[in-house]
C-alpha cells in the first residue's frame, strides 16, 4: 500500500545475498513480461518484479499521475518499503525510461542499469503518440473491449513469435477490457510524451550500463538504442539480430544472460 494505492510485486532469488535486481516493465505489459527471464537468472540475487500503477494486478490510477517521474518515485518507494537501499535496475520500453529517470535523479540507488528495447530522449513510438492525441475525441466513446482490441492489433507486431504474442497480450490487456480499465489505458497513452525523457541529463549517469535492442523492433528503432549508447558514458549495446520489441518474452535466456554478465562486472 503506497499513498492510497496497492502495488503488486513478487520476489524471487535469494534475499540478502548478492546485488538486488529490480525489473520494470513497459507499456502495456506487466510483471508477467519477466517471468521467463527470472527463471533463467543466475543464483545469488534477490529479484524484485513490479506491476507499475495501472498495469497488471496493481490498482488503476484513477486520476493519479502515471508519468515517467511518477512511476519512478513509486518504484523508489517500493524499494524503500522492502528496505533495499541499492539495486541493479532493468527496464523495458517505458520501464527503461523510468530506469533512466531513477539513474539520473537517484543515482546513489542504482548500482547498474540495463535498458531493453527502451524509449528515451525524444524517441517514443509514433503510433502511441497518435492514439494519445485522438483518444479524448474518439476512444472514450468506444466500448472498452474495442479500445483494448485496437491496442492488441498494433502490439502483436512487436513479437517474433505471434503465438507467444497472442498469449502474452491476453495477459497484458485483460485489465484494460472494462470501462475503468479503458480509462487507465488512455491515461497511460496520454502520459507517454517525450518532455520528461528529452530533458534527462543522461551524460550524468555513472552506473555501468548495458543497452539491449532488437534489430527488428517495429516500435523503438535500433537507432534510438545507438543514440542512448552514445550519450550514456561507457554504455555498451547488445543487438539481437532477429529480435523484435518484446525481447524478455522472445529471448528470455539472452536477456537473463545479459543481466548476469552485467552483475558480474
Amino acid at each position: 500500500d503506497l499513498a492510497g494505492h496497492r502495488l503488486y510485486y513478487y520476489a524471487a532469488g535469494t534475499r540478502g545475498a548478492g546485488e538486488p535486481v529490480l525489473f520494470l516493465h513497459g507499456f502495456p505489459t506487466s510483471s508477467y513480461l519477466w517471468n521467463a527471464v527470472v527463471r533463467c537468472m543466475p543464483e545469488g540475487h534477490r529479484l524484485i518484479v513490479l506491476d507499475q500503477l495501472g498495469y497488471g494486478r496493481s490498482d488503476r490510477p484513477e486520476g493519479t499521475a502515471v508519468s515517467v517521474s511518477a512511476h519512478a518515485e513509486r518504484a523508489l518507494a517500493v524499494l524503500d518499503t522492502l528496505q533495499v537501499t541499492q539495486a541493479c535496475i532493468v527496464g523495458h520500453d517505458l520501464g527503461g525510461a523510468v530506469a533512466q529517470w531513477i539513474a539520473v535523479h537517484a543515482a546513489a540507488r542504482v548500482t547498474r542499469l540495463m535498458l531493453v528495447s527502451s524509449v528515451g530522449l525524444d524517441g517514443w513510438p509514433r503510433w502511441r503518440t497518435r492514439v494519445a492525441r485522438t483518444s479524448a475525441a474518439i476512444a472514450r466513446r468506444l466500448p472498452a473491449p474495442l479500445v483494448a482490441g485496437e491496442a492488441y492489433a498494433s502490439l502483436l507486431r512487436g513479437f517474433a513469435d505471434p503465438n507467444e504474442g497472442r498469449h502474452a497480450l491476453d495477459q497484458f490487456l485483460r485489465p484494460f477490457a472494462s470501462p475503468v480499465g479503458r480509462a487507465a489505458l488512455l491515461a497511460h497513452l496520454d502520459a507517454q510524451r517525450s518532455n520528461e525523457t528529452a530533458t534527462l541529463t543522461l551524460g550524468a549517469i555513472r552506473a555501468p550500463t548495458v543497452i539491449v535492442h532488437g534489430a527488428r523492433d517495429p516500435f523503438v528503432p535500433l537507432s534510438l538504442g545507438r543514440r542512448l549508447q552514445a550519450v550514456i558514458p561507457g554504455a555498451t549495446l547488445d543487438v539481437l539480430p532477429e529480435g523484435s520489441h518484446f525481447l524478455p518474452l522472445d529471448a528470455p535466456d539472452r536477456i537473463a544472460a545479459a543481466v548476469g554478465a552485467l552483475l558480474a562486472r
